[in-house]
């Protein structure tokens, strides 16, 4: 009587299938090199990033630099409990979102645009001057930028009041750095000026993933230019734009330190201090360590929160993501 059930012999002659540990290793194995060339990476990762973790626990005490770790006082949460009642602290955060807002929707809306010309250019040799011309700002450290800056926006000589009174727009010099509601728009220009030919690479790039043959068959097709850049070259770009924007949604509240502390003054104060100014100056600076690790935190945790959520939703919109 026939059964279908293998012989002894059989089944000893058949491999079993792999499991996924030896094939993770096996992997590992086959890709040892770049293994390797990963693992300073990975410890300096731990080192730096995951090490300090712990002082996190002076957010919970009345931390005093004298003292051991083990003597500090516990208080809580009192910290985090002060930071919400404080006043200033809605302030830098509303300065905060705002810079950030500005700077994510000129950021991209720029570096796009101008990956786009440069793509189009047909003049070679044009084209590398544009592109040298507009990297070289993002090369200036913020406190030469900052100096510049400040030199053209200058009631007394600045190019930019000159050009205005040259132009008839206005009929007297203004100290821009000195009203306060100027000082985001200055703020998101003045990154624009400096990051914008740096930002376009990476748009570049991945315009050389798109298949010219595309252009071809749409140029064929009698597809003018602009309707091949928003028919052809837009879709191509759109996973890189959005893994970027999911990246920068992740750093909303990362809006730097050096522009604001360098272009702030007493006159701006109200528009100019975002979060990491008011953890040096509230914190550091006043020796209130628990108040500025409380402050660090926050940032952390709602950073974490946001990169995450905005991943799930480009998740469940079928659209490219970190993970």
């Amino acid at each position: 009587m026939e059964t279908n059930t293998p012989s002894l012999r059989t089944a000893k002659a058949t491999p079993k299938n792999p499991t996924g540990i030896r094939l993770f290793f096996k992997r590992l194995f086959q890709q040892k090199a770049l293994v390797l060339m990963s693992v300073p990476f990975l410890i300096w990762l731990f080192i730096f990033k995951y090490v300090p973790i712990w002082g996190w626990s002076i957010a919970f005490q009345d931390f005093k630099p004298a003292k051991d770790f083990m003597d500090q006082t516990w208080v809580g949460l009192e910290h985090f409990r002060f930071l919400f009642q404080e006043e200033a602290f809605y302030r830098v955060l509303r300065n905060t979102l705002a810079m950030s807002a500005i700077n994510l929707v000129l950021g991209f809306t720029t570096a796009i645009t101008l990956a786009i010309l440069l793509n189009e250019l047909r003049q070679i040799v044009f084209k590398r001057v544009v592109q040298t011309i507009s990297y070289l700002p993002y090369f200036i450290s913020w406190v030469v930028a900052a100096s510049i800056i400040s030199t053209a926006l200058s009631a007394d000589g600045g190019i930019i009041n000159e050009l205005l009174l040259w132009l008839g727009v206005m009929k007297e010099p203004v100290l821009w750095l000195g009203v306060g509601e100027y000082f985001w728009g200055i703020l998101g220009a003045s990154e624009v000026w400096k990051n914008v030919g740096w930002n376009t690479i990476v748009y570049l790039a991945a315009m050389t993933m798109i298949d010219p043959a595309q252009y071809e068959a749409a140029e064929i097709d009698g597809a003018g230019r602009f309707q091949r850049i928003w028919n052809i070259t837009l879709p191509g770009l759109k996973p890189v734009i959005v893994i970027l924007l999911i990246m920068n949604v992740g750093n909303i509240l990362e809006t730097g330190f050096e522009p604001q502390y360098l272009l702030g003054n007493g006159m701006n104060v109200d528009y100019s201090e975002n979060l990491d100014i008011f953890v040096l100056r509230y914190g550091i600076s006043m020796g209130n360590f628990s108040l500025a690790i409380a402050a660090g935190m926050f940032k952390t945790v709602v950073s974490f929160i946001l990169l995450f959520s905005a991943n799930s939703i480009a998740k469940r919109l079928g659209e490219a993501r970190l993970f």
